[in-house]
């Protein structure tokens, strides 16, 4: 899933208030993890992830790694050591992304 410029500014407008919900520690990105995320993204479509200090990756390389282990995930933004994930509810989309 690809985002426009556009609607990337959008999502980063709605996920600005949002508290993290995941977070990444000394085990990196694991199956819990994942489980997790994935969990999360089944009640809301916008999620922030804090990746710890302890962790051993970055922040760019653990949103990126999480966006490619849920299936049709973006990466929004990474600021800091958070990232800000998006992924449309299939049947149900609660945010309305602004055309391209």
């Amino acid at each position: 899933m690809e985002i426009t410029p556009k609607q990337r500014a959008h999502l980063k407008s709605l996920a600005h208030h949002l508290k993290a919900v995941v977070f990444v520690g000394k085990e990196g990105v694991n199956d819990q993890t994942i489980r997790s995320l994935e969990e999360a993204f089944n009640t809301r479509e916008l999620l922030k992830v804090k990746v710890l200090e302890a962790a051993p990756l970055d922040v760019r390389d653990g949103a990126r790694e999480l966006a490619e282990q849920i299936p049709g995930s973006v990466v929004v933004q990474t600021i800091g050591r958070i990232a800000v994930l998006y992924r449309p509810d299939p049947e149900k989309p609660e945010i309305q992304l602004p055309s391209a």
